[in-house]
C-alpha cells in the first residue's frame, strides 16, 4: 500500500524552490547574492493599507468572517471589475480567498475531473499545471513561440481542444514572459472558446503592471457568452505589495461561486480578517500610489532590456507587463564553465549561481527549457550588478 495519495505523488518538485534555498544557505554563509528569482515588488505595503489592518484590530475584526468574504470587500471588488474590466458582478458571485494561487485552486477544484484536459499555453506559471493534476485532471501545453512575443494563436488553442477538454488557463499579462495579449487578440481567443464550450480561467492578476502603449483586455469582457464560461482571478498581492497578506479573489458565473464557497468553508474557512479590511483599503487606493510604482519597474524594465541587448550569447524577448523578462541562453548549452558542461536551464542557473553569485529561475520550470526568467523587482543597483555578473558569465564560457 502506498503511503502517499496517487493526487499528491503526481506533482512535481519546485525548482524555484530548490534555487532559492541554495542561495538563501549561501546568503546566511556572508556571500554576496543577487537574487532574480523573487516574484514579489520589492516595495513596502503603503501606509494607508497598514492603517487599516490596525484600525481592524482595535476594533476587535478579528472572528471569523463568511466563507466568502466581508460583504464590503465583496462590494468594493465588484465595483472594481465594473470601473477596470467593464464587467458586472453581485457581490455573491464573488469568492475571496487565501490569495489568488488559492483561487486558481478553488477554480481547477470545482471544475476539473478526472481525465478533463485542461490547456495551458507554454511559458506557463509553474504551479498551473500542478494544481490540474492534483485535481485529477491532464495539462495539455501549448508552445507559443519566440516570434509571437510568447503567445499563442486562436489557430493552436483550437487545434488542442478535443473532447475531453474542460478548461482553458489564461494568463495576461504573463508569469513568467510578461506577454501581454491584445484586446483583438483575447476576443479572438474568446471566440474559439466559447464556439468549443469550454469553461476559461483568466489570471489577471498583474494587470496594473503593464508598460507603454499595451493595455490589458479581460476575457470575460469579450462576450456575455465568453463571460458565461470565465472565472476571472484576481487579487492584491502585485498590485499593492501585499503578498503576504494572502488576499485574493474570483468573480464566476453563479453556479461556480456558489460551489466555490461550499467547497472553501469546509477547506478553509474564510480568508484572513484583518487582512480583508487591509484589501478594502488596498481597493480603494489614488491610483497615483499605483502609478509611482508602475513608473519605477518600468524604468528597471527598460534599463533591463538594454543591458541585455549588449549581451554576447543571450537575448530576451521584450515584455509588456509583469515584472519578468525571459533570458534565452541555449546558446550556452553544450559549453563548460570549468569541468562543469551546461545542458540545459537548470545547468545554466545552478552554474550561474555557484560561479557569479546570481540566482535564477530555470526555464525548464515554465515549460522552456531555453531560458531562465530574471525578476526585476528589485533594486535598480542590483539588478544592473546582476546582469553585468551575468554577462560575464557568459563571456567565461568555453
Amino acid at each position: 500500500m502506498e503511503r502517499l495519495a496517487k493526487r499528491i505523488r503526481t506533482i512535481s518538485p519546485s525548482l524555484t524552490l530548490a534555487i532559492s534555498a541554495k542561495a538563501k544557505a549561501m546568503k546566511a554563509a556572508g556571500e554576496n547574492v543577487i537574487n532574480f528569482g523573487v516574484g514579489e515588488p520589492d516595495f513596502a505595503t503603503p501606509d494607508h493599507i497598514m492603517d487599516a489592518a490596525r484600525a481592524a484590530l482595535d476594533r476587535g475584526y478579528t472572528k471569523y468572517t463568511p466563507s466568502a468574504g466581508i460583504p464590503e470587500l465583496r462590494r468594493a471588488i465588484c465595483s472594481k471589475l465594473r470601473r477596470d474590466n467593464g464587467l458586472e458582478y453581485e457581490p455573491s458571485q464573488i469568492i475571496v480567498s487565501n490569495g489568488a494561487k488559492h483561487s486558481v485552486f478553488n477554480v481547477c477544484y470545482a471544475l476539473v475531473d478526472e481525465g478533463d484536459e485542461v490547456i495551458i499555453p507554454a511559458p506557463y506559471w509553474l504551479t498551473y499545471p500542478e494544481i490540474v493534476k492534483t485535481c485529477g485532471g491532464v495539462p495539455v501545453i501549448v508552445r507559443a513561440s519566440k516570434r509571437a512575443g510568447f503567445k499563442i494563436t486562436p489557430e493552436q488553442l483550437k487545434a488542442a481542444i478535443t473532447p475531453r477538454t474542460k478548461l482553458f488557463i489564461f494568463n495576461s499579462p504573463c508569469n513568467p514572459t510578461g506577454a501581454v495579449y491584445s484586446e483583438a487578440e483575447v476576443r479572438a481567443l474568446a471566440e474559439v472558446c466559447t464556439e468549443a464550450g469550454i469553461f476559461v480561467l483568466s489570471d489577471e492578476i498583474y494587470e496594473k503592471l503593464v508598460y507603454g502603449e499595451r493595455k490589458p483586455f479581460s476575457f470575460a469582457a469579450s462576450s456575455e457568452a465568453a463571460k458565461a464560461l470565465t472565472v476571472t482571478v484576481n487579487g492584491v498581492s502585485k498590485t499593492y505589495a501585499m503578498t503576504g497578506w494572502r488576499i485574493g479573489y474570483l468573480a464566476a458565473p453563479k453556479d461556480i461561486a456558489a460551489a466555490i464557497d461550499s467547497f472553501q468553508s469546509h477547506a478553509t474557512s474564510n480568508p484572513c480578517s484583518v487582512a480583508q479590511y487591509a484589501a478594502l483599503a488596498a481597493l480603494s487606493s489614488p491610483e497615483a500610489a499605483v502609478e509611482e510604482m508602475v513608473a519605477r519597474f518600468a524604468r528597471r524594465r527598460l534599463a533591463m532590456i538594454e543591458r541585455i541587448s549588449d549581451m554576447v550569447g543571450a537575448y530576451c524577448i521584450i515584455p509588456d507587463g509583469a515584472f519578468y523578462a525571459m533570458l534565452v541562453v541555449s546558446g550556452a548549452y553544450g559549453k563548460h564553465f570549468g569541468s562543469r558542461k551546461i545542458e540545459n536551464s537548470v545547468d545554466f542557473a545552478d552554474t550561474l549561481l555557484e560561479a557569479a553569485k546570481v540566482a535564477v529561475v530555470p526555464g525548464a520550470a515554465f515549460g522552456a527549457d531555453d531560458c531562465v526568467r530574471l525578476s526585476y523587482s528589485l533594486s535598480m543597483k542590483d539588478m544592473l550588478e546582476g546582469l553585468d555578473r551575468i554577462d560575464a558569465f557568459l563571456l567565461s564560457l568555453q
